[in-house]
């Protein structure tokens, strides 16, 4: 049976109290955030909108992403080696990645629903009827799912001459650089699947684009994309920058970059956006804002 070790703990390990009592808080108030976000728009039947749907979707993203990271990282913290399984492995680059992916996919088609909203707000209801909305939603999950089972399904043909991953996670470009024979396939599909969700990325950027135009003629549309489309905003970069780096260096990092640095684009990478998509949306959305501030009263 074949287990791998994780070496970036090497450099963390001496103030391992310490990170785990802050990496407990930090999932903690994740899944506060999100499961407090998910609820309100659940129960209050106001929030049955597109926009706020979506962002529902988006929150139960981000706790499906940071269980396939966080229970294992805070074990390894505890333990005096920190090994994970074959099969184990497998599973949590299926997770993290395909959480990455999701994001990316709901984002793309928040950005969507802005464009119809503000540049045809006419047409916004008949555009976005019920069922084309639970179709957004399906296809933003089932596409990315897809692509990451191919890209695991890969990963798992190939034979190992290795078992050492210098990551606090398991990342799948680091299993297919311990392979022994060709890495072809896996190659041609990754960069396949990184430009499709770089498609996307490209999709959003286009969309703001005519939303910044719309917006500038006039004072409420200005108001509206303040509102809405500059939290957004906000949830692309975090995710976009984080995966950026995640993906240019696994392929393409030297050496030289310090464990320190890497250490902290993983982290980086599954604790900004889950912890600071809910609380963005929550502050700049008003009657998400008006909900919170209406519960706080009543206690």
């Amino acid at each position: 049976m074949i287990v791998f070790s994780l070496s970036g703990f090497s450099e963390i390990m001496h103030y391992r109290a310490i990170l785990f009592s802050l990496i407990l808080l930090c999932y903690c108030v994740i899944f506060v955030v999100n499961v407090t976000l998910i609820l309100t728009i659940i129960f209050d039947e106001n929030l049955h909108e597109p926009m706020y749907i979506f962002l529902c979707s988006l929150c139960i993203n981000g706790l499906y992403g940071t269980a396939g990271f966080y229970p294992k990282f805070l074990l390894d913290l505890l333990s005096h080696s920190q090994v994970i399984s074959y099969t184990g492995c497998l599973l949590q680059v299926f997770v993290i990645y395909s959480y990455a992916t999701m994001d990316l996919s709901l984002l793309a088609v928040m950005a969507y629903d802005r464009y119809v909203a503000i540049c045809r707000p006419l047409e916004y209801h008949s555009v976005m009827t019920k069922h084309r909305i639970v179709t957004l939603v399906f296809v933003s999950w089932l596409v990315p799912l897809c692509c990451e089972v191919i890209v695991v399904t890969l990963t798992s043909m190939q034979k190992l001459c290795g078992s050492h991953i210098e990551k606090l996670y398991c990342e799948n470009w680091s299993v297919v650089k311990l392979s022994c024979g060709s890495t072809r396939s896996n190659n041609i599909v990754g960069y396949i699947v990184i430009f499709f969700f770089f498609g996307q990325v490209i999709f959003i950027v286009c969309s703001y684009v005519q939303l910044i135009k719309s917006c500038l003629k006039s004072a409420e549309g200005r108001r509206k994309f303040m509102q809405t489309c500059v939290p957004h905003l906000l949830c692309l970069f975090n995710v976009t920058a984080a995966l950026f780096f995640d993906v240019m260096y696994s392929r393409y990092g030297s050496k030289s970059v310090s464990q320190s640095l890497k250490n902290f684009m993983a982290l980086y990478f599954l604790t900004i956006p889950p912890i600071f998509n809910p609380i963005i949306y929550g502050l700049n959305l008003t009657k998400i804002r008006k909900r919170f501030l209406g519960l706080c009263r009543m206690r």
